[in-house]
C-alpha cells in the first residue's frame, strides 16, 4: 500500500504535460528524469546533430491526442522554431478552447449592454444575452477532431461497395453532360480568372420569365452568358436516390391533379440552380414561397454533395486497382479541405428544418437512414414551451419566424456518406456546415487572436444565405466578415493528399468556382452588394428584378394623408444630408405642443444613436426605444409617450422586428427612412387610434426619401408612383387613406 500511496503521489506532482506524456509512451520524458549527482563523474557524448529536430523543440513539441504518423510528421516540418513554450503547453491543454469561446462571447454581450451609450458602435444580436447558454465546453475542440468513427465517414479510407453501382461520371471531362462535371472541371487560364475577379467588367442582359418575372443576367465571361428556361429536371441530373424521394418530399407543394413533381417556381429556380449560377431570389416569404424554396436548395446540395463523394469513392477504388496491378493514374476529385457547402441560417429552429429535409431526401420509403447523433441534436435544435411566441396578437410572419428555437448562436457539421448521416461531425470531416452568422463568426475571430480557424472554408464551392433579410435585423457585419474568409488558402495542410487536390484549388482560384443562392424576402442594396462585390462565379449571376405593382400603402385602413418629402444627396450612404433635412425641415413642424405624440420611426440603428443624442442636446422630451432595451424601460417609455409625458417616441426597426408591440396614443408619424420590410409601414400607420370621434383630423404622417430609396419606395406606394414621384420636379407628395377617393 505504502508502493502505491507513493506513486500516486508522485503522478500528482507532474505536470499536465508530464501526465500526457506518461499516458502515451509509458515513461516520462528524458528531460524530467531525476539525475542524482552523487552517484559519480557526468560523462559527456558527442552525438551528431539531426537535421529535422533541435534539441530546443524535442523538449517542448507535443503532438495533439490520436495523431497519425503522417500527420506528426507534418507538424515537425511546419511547425515554427522559434515556437513560445507558454504558448505550447496552452494548446496542450484540452479546456482552453472553452475558455476562448466564452471569453468571445462575453464580449460580445458586453458590446450589446453598452451599445446605446457609443455612437459609432456596432450594434449586435439581439439575443445575445443566450450566446453561451448551450455552448459545450467542449465544443470547439470536437469541431476539428475526430475522436471516434473516423474509418466509417472517411472517404479517404472508403470505396463503393461490391453491390453499388456508381453515382455521376467516372472520367474528369467537362464534355459530360452533367452540369457539375461541366462546372468544376472546367479549368479557365489567368486571363477568364482576372475577368471574373473583376466585378466592373461584367457584361448585364434583362430577360422575363413566367413565373420568376424580371430577370437581370450579370457574366464576366461571354461564353456562360446564356441561360435556358428549364422544366422539370431529368433522371440523369438528380443522383439516384434523390430521384425517388423527391416526389414525397415535395408532395405538400404540389397540387394534387398535378402530375409534376417541380412545382412552376421550382422548375425555373432549379434551372438555374443546376447551371451553377449564383442566383439572388428575394421573394422567398416564410408565409408563402419559403418552405418549398428551402425544400429546392436542400435537393441541390444533396445532389451535389452525394455526386462529389461518389466520385471521390469511385476514384478510390480506381486507384487502389491501379496500385495493385503496379499502375500510375491521377484523379484530382477534391479540394484542400472536406467541407464543400456552407449553409448560413439565422436561427436553430431554420436549422431543424434543413436537416429534416436531408433526412427525408436520404431516407428511402423501405430502408432506414442511419444518423447519428440524432437524439442530441433534437434536444439542443427542436423547440419548447418556452419557445413559442407570445400568446398576445401578432401578425402571422411573426409567428411563422418566431415559431420554433430562435437561438442565433449555434453551428454544426454534418457528413453524408451513401447509406449514413452524420450529425456534430468535425467541421474538417464534414461535407456541409450549418450556423448562424453569429456562431461562425465567434468562431473565425480576428487578425490577432490565439485561437482562430478558418481553414474549413477554404474549398467551399456551394454558399446558401436563407432569410437573408433577418441577418439585416441581427449583424449584417458578421455576414460581410464570413464572405472575407471564404475561399482563402489554409494555413495548414490538414492531411489532405495534395495529388487528388483540384489544380484550381492549388491556385487559389476557388472563389470562381463557388455557386452562391441568395433567397430573402425584401430586395435590399447591402443583400445586393454581396452578389456585385463578393461573388466571382465565372459562370455569372442571376437576380430576380421584380418591382411590386401595389404598395403596401394600400393596406392602411385609418383615415390619414401621407406626406413624401424627398431631399437631396449624393450618394446612398451619405446620411448626413438626410439627417440635417430632418433637423432643418421636419423637426420644427413637430415641436409645437399641438403635434405632440409624435411616433418617429428610424431603420438604422445608428440613425437612431444620433438622433437619441441629438434630442438630448436640445433639451427635447422624448423617450427612446430600440432592440436593446429592457422590459422596465420599455413598459415606462410607452406609459410616458402614451399620456403625453414625453411627446417624442423614438423607435426603431429592429425593435418592431423582434417585439411587434402596439404603441398606443400615436397621433403624428415620422418616417425617417422608409421601413426595409413593406408591410412594416402599413403596421406602424395602423397603430393610430383615436380616443375621442373628430381626433383622426389631427393626425398626420410624414415620410422622407431620397432618389437612391427607388426600391423601398415602389414596395410602399407601388412602382409607378414611385416613378412619378421621383422624376418630378416636386419634392413633396400627398396620398390620403381610409377614404372613398383615397390614393
Amino acid at each position: 500500500m505504502g508502493k502505491r500511496r507513493e506513486k500516486k503521489q508522485l503522478f500528482n506532482n507532474l505536470t499536465k504535460k508530464q501526465k500526457k506524456h506518461l499516458k502515451e509512451f509509458g515513461e516520462q520524458h528524458p528531460f524530467h528524469d531525476k539525475v542524482d549527482v552523487t552517484v559519480g563523474p557526468s560523462r559527456v557524448t558527442e552525438l551528431p546533430g539531426s537535421p529535422e529536430h533541435s534539441s530546443e523543440g524535442s523538449d517542448e513539441d507535443s503532438e495533439p491526442e490520436g495523431a497519425s504518423a503522417y500527420q506528426t510528421l507534418l507538424s515537425s516540418l511546419t511547425a515554427a522554431p522559434d515556437e513560445d513554450t507558454e504558448e505550447e503547453e496552452d494548446d496542450d491543454g484540452s479546456d482552453d478552447d472553452s475558455v476562448s469561446d466564452e471569453e468571445g462571447d462575453g464580449q460580445l454581450q458586453g458590446e450589446d449592454e453598452g451599445a446605446e451609450s457609443e455612437v459609432d458602435e456596432q450594434p449586435d444580436d439581439v439575443n445575445t444575452a443566450e450566446l453561451g447558454g448551450d455552448e459545450d465546453p467542449d465544443d470547439t475542440a470536437e469541431e476539428f477532431t475526430d475522436k471516434e468513427h473516423e474509418s466509417k465517414f472517411s472517404l479517404e479510407s472508403n470505396c463503393l461497395e461490391s453491390d453499388a453501382t456508381p453515382q455521376g461520371p467516372r472520367t474528369q471531362s467537362a464534355s459530360s453532360q452533367d452540369p457539375f462535371m461541366q462546372h468544376l472541371y472546367t479549368e479557365l487560364d489567368e486571363e477568364d480568372i482576372k475577368k471574373a475577379s473583376a466585378p466592373g467588367s461584367r457584361s448585364t442582359a434583362q430577360l422575363k420569365w413566367q413565373r420568376l418575372g424580371n430577370l437581370l443576367l450579370s457574366n464576366s465571361l461571354e461564353t456562360y452568358s446564356s441561360v435556358t428556361r428549364g422544366h422539370a429536371p431529368c433522371e440523369g441530373l438528380l443522383h439516384k436516390p434523390l430521384s425517388t424521394t423527391w416526389p414525397k418530399v415535395n408532395r405538400p407543394f404540389v397540387h394534387a391533379d398535378e402530375q409534376q413533381t417541380f412545382t412552376a417556381l421550382q422548375q425555373e429556380l432549379f434551372s438555374l440552380m443546376a447551371t451553377y449560377k449564383d442566383v439572388y431570389f428575394p421573394e422567398s416569404s416564410v408565409l408563402a414561397d419559403g418552405p418549398q424554396v428551402r425544400a429546392l436548395y436542400c435537393l441541390h446540395v444533396l445532389n451535389h454533395v452525394l455526386k462529389a463523394n461518389s466520385l471521390v469513392l469511385a476514384n478510390n477504388a480506381h486507384l487502389r486497382d491501379c496500385r495493385a496491378k503496379l499502375e500510375e493514374d491521377e484523379r484530382r476529385d477534391q479540394g484542400l479541405t472536406r467541407p464543400k457547402v456552407l449553409i448560413l441560417v439565422p436561427f436553430r429552429d431554420g436549422a431543424l428544418r434543413v436537416v429534416q429535409t436531408f433526412i427525408s431526401l436520404l431516407e428511402a420509403t423501405d430502408k432506414k437512414m442511419d444518423v447519428s447523433n440524432k437524439k442530441r441534436f433534437k434536444d439542443e435544435f427542436g423547440s419548447g414551451p418556452s419557445d413559442r411566441p407570445p400568446s398576445r396578437s401578432r401578425p402571422d410572419d411573426y409567428h411563422a419566424t418566431f415559431s420554433g428555437n430562435v437561438d442565433d448562436h449555434f453551428r454544426i457539421g454534418v457528413a453524408i456518406l451513401q447509406k449514413s448521416m452524420r450529425l456534430y461531425a468535425p467541421f474538417y470531416s464534414s461535407d456541409i456546415i450549418i450556423a448562424s452568422p453569429l456562431g461562425l463568426r465567434t468562431l473565425l475571430g480576428v487578425e490577432g487572436d490565439v485561437k482562430r480557424d478558418f481553414d474549413f472554408l477554404s474549398s467551399i464551392e456551394l454558399l446558401i444565405l436563407d432569410q437573408a433579410d433577418i441577418f439585416l435585423m441581427q449583424n449584417w457585419e458578421h455576414v460581410l466578415h464570413i464572405m472575407r474568409h471564404l475561399n482563402l488558402q489554409p494555413l495548414d495542410p490538414h492531411g489532405v493528399d495534395f495529388s487528388r487536390v483540384r489544380m484550381w484549388n492549388l491556385s487559389n482560384a476557388a472563389q470562381c468556382y463557388r455557386q452562391t443562392l441568395i433567397f430573402s424576402s425584401i430586395q435590399e442594396p447591402q443583400i445586393n452588394a454581396i452578389l456585385t462585390k463578393s461573388c466571382h462565379n465565372y459562370r455569372g449571376q442571376v437576380a430576380v428584378k421584380n418591382l411590386p405593382r401595389v404598395g403596401s400603402i394600400c393596406q392602411v385602413v385609418v383615415p390619414l394623408p401621407h406626406v413624401f418629402q424627398r431631399f437631396k444627396t449624393d450618394s446612398f450612404a451619405d446620411q448626413d444630408a438626410r439627417f440635417q433635412f430632418f433637423v432643418d425641415k421636419v423637426l420644427p413642424q413637430y415641436r409645437d405642443a399641438v403635434m405632440s405624440h409624435t411616433l418617429i420611426y428610424v431603420p438604422s440603428y445608428f440613425d437612431y444613436v444620433r438622433l437619441r443624442n441629438f434630442l438630448r442636446k436640445e433639451e427635447i422630451g422624448f423617450a427612446p426605444v430600440c432592440e436593446y432595451s429592457k422590459k422596465s424601460d420599455v413598459s415606462r417609455a410607452r406609459h410616458f409617450f402614451q399620456n403625453g409625458v414625453k411627446p417624442f417616441l423614438l423607435f426603431t426597426e429592429r425593435f418592431h422586428f423582434f417585439r411587434r408591440h402596439s404603441i398606443k396614443g400615436v397621433r403624428n408619424l415620422i418616417f425617417y427612412a422608409l421601413p426595409s420590410y413593406p408591410h412594416f409601414y402599413s403596421e406602424v400607420c395602423n397603430m393610430l387610434s383615436a380616443p375621442s370621434s373628430g381626433q383622426e383630423a389631427t393626425w398626420t404622417c410624414t415620410t422622407l426619401y431620397s432618389r437612391y430609396d427607388v426600391q423601398r419606395l415602389a414596395s410602399v406606394t407601388g412602382a409607378e408612383r414611385a416613378a412619378q414621384m421621383l422624376q418630378s420636379q416636386k419634392t413633396v407628395h400627398l396620398f390620403v387613406t381610409g377614404g372613398e377617393e383615397a390614393l
